[in-house]
């Protein structure tokens, strides 16, 4: 898989997913905020069992992307068309410069939340794209640490993020947050960049 990574301000970047189709990662444009809401409901109460009021957040993208940065994967045919509908999967950081997303993240380190990829996109390394993105967003800005929670049910979310070289922090898993199974420790995972090796195509140029 390869990875190129635009440090403009818009953003982008893209990879080559399953060995085939290429994806590409850009911010949210306004016209795309149902087509995201979507995705992340669908892929989360996909696998588990949410509470409305997580649900409710799920589809806050409006919110999320004025006080933070929201990221999407598409087709790279498609990256400029109008087509909302084809929205592959998301993921949330902060905004440059702005406040972290959660108390995890300390001085120096990067957090990202909402990793989500629709159920009929998985499989293709939609997923895998949208971290390595993520991770060259860290480099780019000067991070020295990518770091997230995790439900400790999201099993294969922790296998993508150990095989990305991920590790668990768990001096930092002190959340505890309401789920309709209970209560629930949330599990913390962190990745130094300094680990980390740079993309092997770093710049595409695409707007």
């Amino acid at each position: 898989m390869t990875i190129a990574h635009d440090v403009r301000a818009a953003g982008s970047g893209s990879g080559t997913v399953g060995g085939t189709a290429s994806v590409v990662v850009r911010r949210v444009r306004d016209d795309e905020h149902r087509a995201v809401a979507e995705v992340l409901v669908t892929a989360y109460t996909h696998d588990f069992e949410i509470s409305d009021s997580y649900r409710h957040s799920l589809g806050a993208v409006s919110r999320w992307a004025s006080e933070h940065e929201v990221w999407v994967a598409v087709p790279a045919g498609e990256a400029g068309a109008g087509d909302a509908t084809r929205v592959l999967g998301v993921v949330v950081t902060p905004a440059l410069g702005g406040p972290a997303l959660s108390a995890l993240a300390q001085d120096g380190e990067l957090d990202f939340r909402l990793l989500a990829t629709h159920p009929d996109a998985r499989g293709g390394g939609v997923g895998e794209t949208l971290v390595r993105h993520v991770i060259g967003l860290a480099r780019d800005r000067g991070a020295r640490r990518v770091v997230m929670n995790s439900g400790d049910q999201m099993r294969a979310a922790h296998r993508l993020y150990e095989r990305l070289g991920f590790g668990r922090l768990p001096e930092r898993e002190t959340r505890v947050v309401e789920t309709k199974q209970g209560p629930t420790r949330l599990l913390a995972f962190g990745l130094d960049i300094a680990d980390t090796d740079a993309p092997a195509d770093t710049r595409d140029g695409r707007p």
